[in-house]
């Protein structure tokens, strides 16, 4: 009987004190810009990139990480570090949440009783709502989905920022625009986004290590058959982009010639279901992606 008291009079505590903090400003002061919860090569880059581009100055951004080695890492940046995700929350005037969809309980319990600022969560599949729910906060929440290629300036990132005000879209924009590329999109589309450009990254590497396995296969060294393949994907994905209105079959026409040698290797690919794959594969992402919502 105390235990289930106790259990039903807790959200009224933690409300109390939120509104006592608030009333008496006991917040620590809003030293950083950007906190950052998780501070793997996700947020590594996002965050270099961010540095590199001048949109933050190291002492901008605090990251909190249970690794001592990330931390260093962080720290030989200039960036402050914390082993507390709270400190990190307090001190920062955005927060983004960088860390596995698992980890969320876990994050949420260190962050009892923080009055959050807005809150930026790269965590595939994980609403919203549930976010709130587990951070029990008011506050703001947008949702990123970027990917791999950020690291290098050509990430493709996807925003949900509809909750936040004007300056706080701007911030996030402006945050996921110095690694790559950002597209504004609803939040029921997340998830198909993360099985296609947010897994994609892991497809086109599968399909780069197959060019080079054939090439090594067809008597070519390794290092000349990357080289080709790595090419060859860039020449084609820029091709594709230069041509916005092609049709892409249309594009793949002009590569194959009646009887030759591009033929004979579509004709395999399609004989064994290439494209379906893909598409079953990127399924299999999504729904994924639907069962970490849950």
């Amino acid at each position: 009987m105390t235990l289930n008291i106790i259990a039903y009079l807790l959200p009224f505590v933690k409300k109390f004190l939120r509104e006592k903090q608030k009333k008496e400003g006991k917040f620590m002061e809003k030293q950083c810009k950007l906190g950052v919860i998780g501070g793997g090569f996700m947020a590594q880059a996002i965050v270099l990139g961010a540095i590199g581009r001048h949109f933050l100055r190291p002492d901008e951004v605090i990251v909190s990480d249970p690794s001592e080695a990330r931390r260093d890492y962080f720290a030989s940046l200039g960036i402050e570090t914390t082993l507390l995700n709270r400190v990190a929350a307090e001190r920062s005037s955005y927060l983004l949440l960088s860390v596995k969809p698992q980890t969320l309980p876990e994050v949420a319990a260190r962050l009892c009783d923080v009055v959050l600022p807005p809150v930026i969560s790269i965590m595939a599949g994980v609403k919203k709502d549930n976010i709130r729910a587990a951070l029990e906060t008011n506050a703001p929440i947008a949702r990123v989905m970027p990917n791999l290629p950020c690291s290098v300036g050509m990430g493709m990132a996807a925003i949900d920022a509809s909750e936040m005000a004007q300056d706080g879209q701007e911030f996030v924009f402006a945050l996921f625009g110095t690694s790559g590329l950002t597209l504004s999109v609803r939040e029921d589309e997340l998830n198909a986004v993360t099985a296609l450009s947010g897994s994609g990254p892991a497809y086109v590497y599968l399909f780069l290590q197959a060019l080079v396995d054939g090439g090594m296969r067809c008597g070519l060294e390794e290092q000349v058959a990357r080289l080709l393949a790595i090419q060859t994907l860039k020449g084609g994905a820029a091709m594709a982009e230069a041509n916005p209105d092609t049709p892409l079959e249309e594009l793949i026409k002009a590569v194959s010639s009646k009887g030759g040698t591009t033929l004979a290797a579509l004709e395999v690919l399609r004989r064994n279901d290439f494209p379906e794959t893909v598409v079953k594969a990127m399924q299999a992402a999504e729904r994924r992606a639907e069962e970490l919502s849950r």
